[in-house]
């Protein structure tokens, strides 16, 4: 069992980040990972959501930066590979989606790498479909970009 909760950016969520982008860097050269400082957007530009298991312990985050004209972008889903297979992706992306609603965004978008298998098949299980690139993403051809009309 995991809680999911809107939480303010904090060392929890920084080991978190930490342990995804040493996972990306053995994958990707530094012109292909695309991270963002969370910590440099406004409170109104981010949703930030973290999963806890029973005992409290962060296990997975997830972060959607609010853009105009309705989009949104999902940034730094991780699951802590301990607790992979047990829904806590599943139930991350169903509450930042409905967030993204109740704040009326109409489409959400993502970039993720080539090289994401797992992550590529998991977001097109949720309704995500390829897309062209788009700001501030250049013509990266390890980058993959997906969208989703909410």
């Amino acid at each position: 069992m995991f809680s999911i909760q809107q939480e303010p950016f904090s060392p929890c969520a920084a080991a978190l980040i930490a342990a995804l982008d040493h996972w990306q860097n053995a994958l990707y050269p530094p012109e292909s990972q695309h991270c963002t400082d969370l910590t440099a957007l406004a409170d109104d530009e981010l949703i930030l959501l973290m999963a806890r298991d029973t005992q409290g312990r962060a296990v997975g985050c997830l972060s959607l930066m609010i853009q105009p004209n309705g989009f949104g972008e999902l940034k730094r889903l991780f699951v802590a590979p301990e607790v992979r297979g047990q829904g806590v992706a599943e139930q991350l992306m169903a509450d930042i989606e409905m967030q993204a609603r109740d704040v009326g965004l109409q489409q959400l978008r993502l970039e993720t790498g080539l090289h994401h298998h797992a992550a590529l098949r998991f977001y097109q299980r949720l309704g995500y479909q390829r897309c062209a690139a788009f700001a501030p993403y250049g013509d990266d051809p390890l980058g993959v970009y997906l969208s989703k009309m909410l």
